[in-house]
């Protein structure tokens, strides 16, 4: 008995400042992108602390308290904001939404140079003050201007990736579960490549529970994923996003869920496979570029890129992908 009461008294002597670490989001951007993968972050309890950086700090002092008034309702967090980089101090996890707005009809890699502009600004202050975190772009064109905030940052590229075709994949598997009438969470298939025109879905190692997607019949009065099925299904996974803009200005909520996933992977250390665009070195004979592929994500960011079995075509799909990035990276010095 005195031990036991010897240890409870130790327990409540014990200083109140020895307390575990708690997690940190920073998210740069308070714009329709970062708000909500704020508010998706907050209410899937990914992390104790949601911080905005954003230069319009009347907005950014909005979201703050919008989402605020929210905490009853979601586990109990903090939400910080200003349009000083101090507010991104000691972030675990930094996702990078800022940028130049989509336009109706206007591709991502139109969008390169007014975004790399705004990354040479914004990054190096909020790498000072948060020097170990793991950096997620979200900003589009995600591949480019991942390979050139590696370069403005000259943080290893496991520290530092793109969010790359996460979303492209959820919107792969979606279709595919609608044409065949199966769940979505037992449609395994991922889109490699550039987040944008040239990417691919990669059929070849696609699979419905265990069955091959090449090699799928069709069940229950739906019909078999044939090649002129798979090609409208990749159609509208690239044009998907097109339509989206064109009829409400931007794509928010679906990015935002795949913005979660992937602070959770960081923050739980999850070693969860995710196909995030991150510096290829010998990948498949391609090196020196930013694109999607099957790669695990945990809390030290990237480590292995698994290399999947690919017909000539994805391969040759995949390098075609990489010329497009890499020649828009070279348009802009990179």
């Amino acid at each position: 008995m005195a031990d036991d009461l010897e240890g409870d008294e130790y327990a409540l002597s014990t200083p109140p400042s020895v307390q575990r670490r708690t997690s940190k989001i920073g998210i740069v951007g308070a714009g329709a992108v970062g708000s909500t993968m704020a508010y998706a972050a907050l209410m899937r309890g990914a992390a104790r602390t949601v911080a905005l950086l954003d230069v319009n700090r009347a907005k950014v002092d909005a979201e703050v308290l919008d989402l605020s008034h929210g905490i009853q309702f979601m586990s109990m967090a903090e939400v910080v904001g200003s349009d000083d980089v101090s507010v991104m101090a000691d972030c675990d996890i930094v996702m990078f939404t800022a940028g130049a707005k989509q336009k109706p009809g206007q591709s991502r890699l139109d969008l390169a140079e007014a975004t790399i502009s705004l990354v040479s600004k914004v990054l190096p202050g909020v790498v000072e003050v948060a020097p170990h975190a793991v950096y997620v772009m979200v900003t589009n064109p995600v591949d480019v201007v991942t390979y050139a905030a590696l370069k403005i940052s000259g943080l290893p590229p496991s520290q530092l990736f793109g969010s790359g075709t996460v979303l492209d994949s959820s919107r792969l598997r979606y279709l595919i579960a609608r044409h065949t009438g199966v769940a979505v969470q037992n449609v395994h298939a991922y889109v490699a490549g550039e987040h944008g025109d040239s990417e691919l879905p990669l059929w070849s190692s696609a699979t419905i529970g265990a069955v091959p997607i090449l090699d799928w019949e069709g069940t229950g009065g739906n019909g078999a994923l044939t090649r002129e099925v798979r090609d409208a299904i990749a159609r509208e996974v690239v044009e998907s996003a097109y339509r989206i803009i064109e009829g409400k200005g931007a794509t928010n909520y679906a990015i935002a869920l795949a913005g979660s996933r992937i602070i959770e992977a960081v923050l739980k250390d999850e070693r969860r496979v995710l196909p995030v665009s991150s510096l290829l070195d010998g990948y498949l004979g391609m090196s020196d570029v930013c694109l999607s592929v099957p790669t695990i994500v945990g809390s030290a960011g990237v480590t292995e890129r698994l290399e999947v079995p690919m017909s000539s075509d994805e391969v040759l799909g995949m390098r075609r992908s990489a010329e497009a990035v890499r020649s828009v990276a070279r348009r802009f010095g990179f």
